[in-house]
């Protein structure tokens, strides 16, 4: 990708964390998601690590490879001309070095955004050490700055997701995550397995800078989460698992009543070859 465009597509992704409305971020895994989603008029998109995961025959949790993810994301950023930000995971590395790499891989994609994590595959520890967090968000920045790219950093934050205890305890150390890596370079907090209200309201308030929830059903609305301060809603690989649950009826209709409903609600051919008309 030009670099000009992708400078001024991560510019242009920054500013709508900071804008008067939400951003509403769907998530993709393939570059026919990606094109219904943009010819919808959303303005960014994000990318799902399980959608891409599952749609390439693997489970979630870095089992694609680097080469693997680069080329589904490559496909995304040349069918849409929004801006896209690519689920990194863990950071497909152990060291700040590693993440580093990844960083220039994340550029190498045409992306302008990258979530992070900092849960690990391990029921003994299951956050990354914070210190180590905010090491390999500092390189993150580092390679962003020096392409002159300004990538928008999303910092995952797992303490809902991956510990229990109680909800004070928990609220603490997620606001200390958080704060801790907007200062080691973050642009946003990604606060995931919150749904209630009240912790929402309060995470907003106590976090410095925008704040990204997931959202599925049960959920606050998006017109809600606006009005509790949130910055920026993604949903994960919802989307796609409503693909797959309408995928699993037709496989189900096809084989026990051999009819064709779902044919009625389907695209046409010329409808879907639009979907990459220049």
């Amino acid at each position: 990708m030009d670099r000009e465009i992708q400078r001024s597509r991560a510019a242009r992704f920054l500013e709508l964390h900071h804008g008067e409305h939400i951003l509403v971020l769907p998530n993709v895994w393939d570059a026919t998601s990606a094109r219904i989603f943009a010819q919808a008029g959303f303005l960014a998109l994000g990318t799902t690590s399980a959608g891409i995961a599952a749609s390439l025959g693997y489970p979630d949790g870095q089992y694609i490879g680097l080469p693997l993810l680069r080329d589904v994301v490559q496909r995304i950023t040349r069918v849409v001309s929004i801006p896209v930000s690519a689920d990194m995971e863990a950071g497909y590395g152990d060291t700040p070095e590693e993440l580093a790499t990844t960083a220039r891989e994340v550029i190498r994609m045409g992306a302008v955004g990258l979530n992070l994590e900092d849960g690990v595959l391990s029921a003994e520890k299951p956050l990354q050490d914070i210190g180590r967090q905010i090491d390999n968000i500092q390189a993150v920045r580092e390679v962003a700055n020096s392409a002159d790219i300004p990538l928008v950093i999303n910092a995952r934050v797992d303490v809902y997701l991956r510990l229990h205890g109680e909800a004070d305890d928990l609220f603490k150390q997620a606001v200390q995550r958080a704060n801790a890596y907007r200062k080691a370079g973050a642009d946003c907090s990604f606060l995931i397995g919150v749904r209630d209200k009240e912790t929402i309201a309060r995470l907003v308030r106590e976090i410095n800078g925008p704040v990204n929830v997931l959202a599925s059903a049960g959920s606050p609305t998006i017109p809600e989460l606006q009005e509790l301060g949130v910055a920026r809603v993604s949903f994960g690989a919802g989307p796609m698992r409503a693909t797959l649950a309408l995928l699993k009826d037709i496989a189900r209709e096809l084989k026990e009543t051999g009819t064709y409903s779902f044919s009625e609600h389907a695209l046409s051919h010329s409808e879907m070859d639009r979907l990459f008309t220049p």
